[in-house]
């Protein structure tokens, strides 16, 4: 069974969760920026012509990937639940009105407050209801 998180707990992981979700959003641009490259490189290369770049962007690219997943990977460690890399949405399991749910906090935001169903996703966003979450 996955960790429950109260507001406060949640709120309480914030200063560790801002730094790694900052790291992946910053990381996640590079990566992005790395494919774009790679894809010009190689649209007039051939195998006769290969693109010199080509093999140095693959490397950084896969690097940075694997980065990402490391910074993905401490999250999911501490029992959270990453889901967004532009927006750098994060999700904390908790309980609202005895049904399993998310805490939900984004990138920007100065404290966890808002909550969706498990299967409701980011749009279904309410405010929290302090007495009617775990």
């Amino acid at each position: 069974m996955p960790k429950q998180f109260t507001v406060e707990q949640a709120n309480s992981t914030l200063p560790l969760v801002r730094r790694i979700v900052e790291d992946i959003v910053v990381q996640y641009r590079r990566w992005q920026e790395r494919i774009r490259e790679f894809e010009v490189v190689t649209a007039n290369s051939t195998a006769e012509r290969p693109a010199p770049r080509a093999e140095e962007l693959q490397r950084e690219a896969q690097a940075l990937a694997s980065e990402i997943e490391g910074f993905v990977g401490e999250l999911t460690e501490l029992g959270l639940e990453f889901k967004g890399y532009d927006l750098g949405l994060v999700d904390f399991p908790t309980e609202v009105a005895g049904r399993p749910a998310y805490l939900c906090w984004k990138l920007g935001e100065p404290s966890v407050a808002y909550w969706h169903e498990i299967g409701a996703g980011y749009a279904a966003r309410q405010p929290i209801n302090p007495r009617a979450v775990a």
